[in-house]
């Protein structure tokens, strides 16, 4: 059985970097993101669902999810997210499983943003959240998305609070510094990770 550790944290912590680092040794790496891209694409699997739920006009001239649109729904309407989280959430649990079920590597990593949102921590058998302070986040998503910091605040008082992410995680990764800083962090994680998969597989 594939041991499978949550890579989460708040917009702008950090978590594709990590996960990067950690591909780069060797690590299987499945990212909820990207799967939900694949699954609203045009001729993607949830999009028939979306339409009937939201009406065909969330959908652009190509035939994929009008990401901004649905956005400026889900952000205004907490109803509206719900639906949509219904109908994208089992879709994106059922191909991350698939994706790390038979792997090379000695354990995958979930990359899963809305965690804890989600109540999806039962998936894998340990949490590790990318950690930094709110006045870094918010810099950081503004540097690199062009946001207002009005917006950002927004989404992250969308997310569960920084003192919730901690309170669940099992392992921290501190990135309030530059990219320097992460890499022991990684290793040194990676190197637990892998006892704790081998101590896995003497169990069974």
């Amino acid at each position: 059985m594939t041991y499978r550790i949550a890579l989460t944290g708040g917009i702008g912590s950090g978590k594709s970097t990590v996960a990067e680092a950690f591909a780069g040794l060797g690590i299987i790496v499945s990212d909820a993101d990207a799967i939900s891209h694949q699954l609203t694409r045009p001729g993607g699997e949830a999009l028939p669902a979306i339409a009937a739920a939201f009406g065909a006009e969330m959908l652009d001239a190509t035939g994929a999810l009008d990401r901004a649109r649905m956005r400026e729904q889900v952000f205004r309407d907490p109803a509206a997210r719900r639906r949509l989280e219904s109908i994208l959430h089992p879709l994106i649990r059922t191909r991350m499983l698939a994706e790390t079920e038979t792997i090379s590597s000695p354990y995958a990593l979930l990359m899963i943003p809305l965690l804890l949102e989600t109540g999806q921590q039962a998936l894998v058998d340990r949490v590790l959240v990318v950690d930094l302070p709110e006045a870094l986040q918010i810099a950081r998503v503004q540097a690199r998305n062009g946001l207002e910091p009005g917006q950002i605040k927004r989404i992250i008082a969308s997310q569960v609070s920084r003192t919730e992410r901690l309170a669940a995680a099992d392992d921290v990764i501190d990135n309030s510094g530059d990219q320097h800083r992460l890499r022991p962090q990684v290793e040194r994680l990676h190197q637990a990770y892998l006892r704790l998969a081998s101590a896995s597989l003497r169990c069974f």
